[in-house]
């Protein structure tokens, strides 16, 4: 379900950028969350929410990263899962995330129609 709400996130954002009477073909960006993701089911959820749209047919290069958290009582690193940052050592909730999180677009290939 997730990846449904990145890849609605990811086309709105490239319907803002895409002027009409073209059309979006290739998407390179990075995602990076606090949990596990499939690249495969974020391009399914992209292609069914781009139908109609300018984003309709592009495919997406994305660099999908999980982010690191560390523990602030034991020191632990470790990858949260579910956006909760509980230690697997100790239990603390008091986790601090290590990475960079969400999405960018770093490029966007488009063809004039």
């Amino acid at each position: 379900m997730h990846e449904s709400v990145l890849a609605r996130q990811l086309v709105n954002a490239v319907v803002e950028r895409v002027p009409a009477g073209s059309q979006a073909t290739r998407i390179t960006g990075w995602l990076a969350e606090t949990e596990a993701l499939n690249g495969d089911s974020i391009q399914l959820h992209f292609d069914n929410l781009a139908k109609g749209t300018t984003a309709e047919g592009a495919t997406l290069d994305l660099t999908l990263t999980h982010v690191r958290a560390k523990c602030e009582g034991c020191g632990e690193v470790y990858l949260p899962e579910h956006h909760l940052t509980v230690c697997p050592s100790c239990g603390s909730l008091d986790g601090t995330l290590l990475d960079r999180t969400g999405l960018g677009i770093e490029s966007l290939e488009v063809r004039e129609s």
